[in-house]
């Protein structure tokens, strides 16, 4: 049973979805007191006219969402090792070998094959039988973590075949004629 309050809430978001682009873009300069970025659709215009209106009517974002979103517009780089928490009842897929593994995410760790573990890598390392990033297998680290994580793939497997990594000099750039980087 909804409340009045999230009954006329909806009612009015209800009401913007259906107002055309004119009557949205004027929405806007009586909301925001200012016109609409030029670029905003009339469906991305609505969209932040109701996110405003729940915003008024029930909060903003937590803090820590705050801080978050205030990193990522600042181009924060997350660091390596770091990798999404999900919420109990996520599924991780991943196919190794021919072999589809499904882990489910619990309340008190993983679920895999009818048992719970405390860590993905553990996972991992039972389905390859050898050490893995349970993270990294599973694909729920960063891009970043992922970059570096190939970046030591690469100079594991060149190792392995005996070659030695190719080494950029500090005073070389790569990709610049030896003659314009002497200028730098």
């Amino acid at each position: 049973m909804r409340s009045d309050r999230e009954q006329t809430l909806e009612a009015e978001i209800a009401h913007i979805r259906a107002l055309g682009f004119d009557e949205l873009r004027n929405l806007w300069r009586s909301t925001f007191r200012l016109p609409p970025p030029p670029a905003f659709t009339k469906d991305l215009i609505a969209r932040f006219i109701c996110w405003h209106i729940q915003e008024q009517a029930v909060g903003g974002l937590d803090q820590n969402t705050n801080r978050l979103l205030d990193g990522l517009a600042r181009d924060d780089k997350p660091s390596a090792n770091r990798f999404r928490r999900f919420r109990p009842g996520t599924v991780l897929m991943r196919e190794y070998q021919g072999e589809r593994h499904t882990v489910t995410v619990v309340s008190d760790g993983y679920l895999w094959r009818d048992v719970t573990y405390a860590s993905l890598s553990t996972i991992a390392r039972a389905i390859t039988g050898t050490a893995w990033s349970g993270p990294r297998f599973f694909g729920v680290c960063t891009a970043n973590a992922r970059s570096n994580d190939l970046a030591g793939e690469k100079r594991t497997q060149l190792a392995k075949e005996g070659a030695r990594p190719q080494s950029r000099s500090i005073s070389q750039p790569r990709g610049l004629p030896a003659s314009r980087s002497a200028q730098r």
